[in-house]
């Protein structure tokens, strides 16, 4: 697995002192004619080379899965 970055954000992560959130779009994640995915890492130390936890999510599902998280959201307040 591989890939290249296209775009990348980093957000803190709240509930680690020295955590954060990538969020990035990865074209050819699988190799030469796979699909690009929306990729999110979990790194619990912000200098880490590789997150704890990653997502890939498929363009396709990217309103559905936005979906569920404003409505996880919701019952969080």
């Amino acid at each position: 697995m591989g890939g290249i970055v296209t775009y990348k954000d980093e957000i803190e992560l709240a509930t680690a002192e020295h955590g954060k959130i990538s969020v990035s779009v990865v074209e050819q994640p699988y190799g030469p004619k796979s699909d690009p995915v929306a990729s999110i890492g979990i790194f619990l130390k912000k200098d880490s080379k590789e997150p704890d936890w990653k997502v890939h999510i498929p363009k396709e599902n990217l309103d559905e899965v936005l979906a569920a998280l404003h409505f996880a959201k919701s019952k969080l307040e």
